[in-house]
């Protein structure tokens, strides 16, 4: 799987009907610096994976991907299955995160790389309390476990907190020490409080050859924006796309 651009914006689809769905990426797939969307498990077992799929397909060849939200905390065997699955369903990436264990891990992600569809391994996430320092149930070295096993397993795409810059930068430098080139996906923008620049210079700073994709969801989806949200509203999610989309290529390839 290939980005149309090292740095730019992924469309988290998180909407809640296929009109809407249909409606979202028919405003965004021609915009520049758009370079793929992501569609969860809420819409997936609302509608079915296929039907998601071919309504994105309607428009675009950019890739898909899938977040199970949380692939990865089953056994080691589901790996496979879950690789067939998503190759079936012109799927083009999977979001894992492996909170089941290294075996686990090592099995999903070379069950995707053997069926072609890349694997996005995920450690830590945006929100307060999941690591046990902040009063969650995972051990606070984790997070680096996680990283460091997928990478040495074949990963190379990785999902990043881009709310947490201190994450962001602890994060892109360790991946770095195991990838040559990687890409890092980052949630958190937008409602959740992170700025699209910001995180580009980040990582930009750790590690000026990994590419960057800023996840995107209500930010662009859901206008007009809130009195109080961080960034402006919009007339629709075509220019919201193309606001954030444009902060992104301001940095080239």
């Amino acid at each position: 799987m290939k980005f149309e651009h090292k740095y730019g914006v992924i469309v988290a689809c998180d909407v809640t009907s296929l009109d809407e769905l249909e409606n979202l990426v028919e405003e965004t797939h021609g915009v520049e610096g758009i370079t793929g969307y992501k569609i969860g498990k809420l819409l997936g077992l609302r509608f079915g994976l296929r039907d998601v799929s071919e309504t994105i397909r309607k428009f675009t060849d950019k890739p898909i991907i899938y977040d199970h939200q949380k692939a990865g905390t089953d056994i080691p065997y589901i790996g496979g299955k879950y690789a067939e699955l998503l190759d079936e369903l012109d799927v083009d990436a999977g979001i894992i995160f492996p909170q089941a264990g290294p075996e686990t891990e090592e099995a999903y992600v070379e069950a995707l790389i053997e069926k072609g569809v890349e694997p996005i391994v995920g450690g830590e996430m945006t929100h307060p309390g999941y690591l046990e320092k902040e009063g969650g149930y995972l051990r606070n070295n984790a997070p680096e476990e996680m990283y460091r096993k997928g990478a040495e397993a074949g990963a190379k795409t990785f999902v990043v907190p881009g709310n947490r810059k201190d994450a962001l930068r602890k994060w892109t430098e360790l991946i770095s020490k195991k990838v040559d080139d990687p890409i890092l996906t980052s949630p958190g923008f937008g409602r959740q409080g992170g700025d699209v620049k910001e995180g580009i210079e980040v990582v930009r700073k750790a590690n000026k050859d990994a590419g960057f994709q800023a996840i995107i969801g209500s930010g662009i989806y859901k206008q007009p924006v809130s009195e109080d949200a961080k960034y402006p509203s919009f007339k629709s999610p075509e220019k919201a796309a193309k606001f954030f989309a444009k902060q992104a290529l301001e940095y080239g390839d």
